[in-house]
């Protein structure tokens, strides 16, 4: 159970995504992105209290629906995640020029398997289907920062960025 400072955080960061993006269907997308980025994660609270304040203007929408959002787009999290995410391109483009060599790289760079977390939080492993740079592959998003033509021997340089 979260603290009553912490409710009362995820009630004013709801609110504020709401009062920016609306209380249209077209808007629980950008609301839930917004939750995300504040909070790190989208915590079952924060669901909860979009569905509440949503509702309470008339519109409907349930918390399946909600949740459903939430936990289908790879960039919207339902756990809480590391400091820094690494998603990976795991898309056949990327694997054809070398990928699971530097999947298998940050995996064991990381010890860390697809959807971990590490002990400390400061990072968090995921692939994902397709991050658009096809052309440059193997490509990986550190946060939000894209990597291109990534060759095993420029991850360490590419993490220690984050140290």
């Amino acid at each position: 159970m979260y603290a009553p400072a912490v409710e009362r955080e995820i009630k004013e960061v709801v609110q504020e995504a709401i009062e920016k993006h609306g209380y249209g269907r077209d808007a629980f997308i950008p609301i839930l992105s917004e939750i995300n980025h504040e909070l790190g994660y989208i915590p079952a609270e924060a669901i909860r209290e979009v569905k509440a304040q949503i509702n309470h203007d008339g519109s409907f929408v349930s918390q399946g629906q909600l949740y459903g959002l939430a936990s289908f787009y790879d960039m919207l999290s339902t756990q809480p995640r590391g400091r820094h995410v690494i998603k990976f391109c795991e898309n056949a483009p990327c694997h054809i020029v070398g990928g699971k060599v530097i999947w298998d790289a940050l995996r064991e760079t990381l010890e860390l398997d697809n959807g971990e977390t590490t002990p400390d939080k400061k990072w968090t492993l995921v692939t994902t289907s397709c991050i658009g740079l096809c052309s440059v592959g193997p490509v990986l998003l550190v946060d939000d920062d894209m990597y291109g033509n990534v060759t095993v021997e420029q991850l360490p340089e590419i993490l220690g960025h984050y140290e």
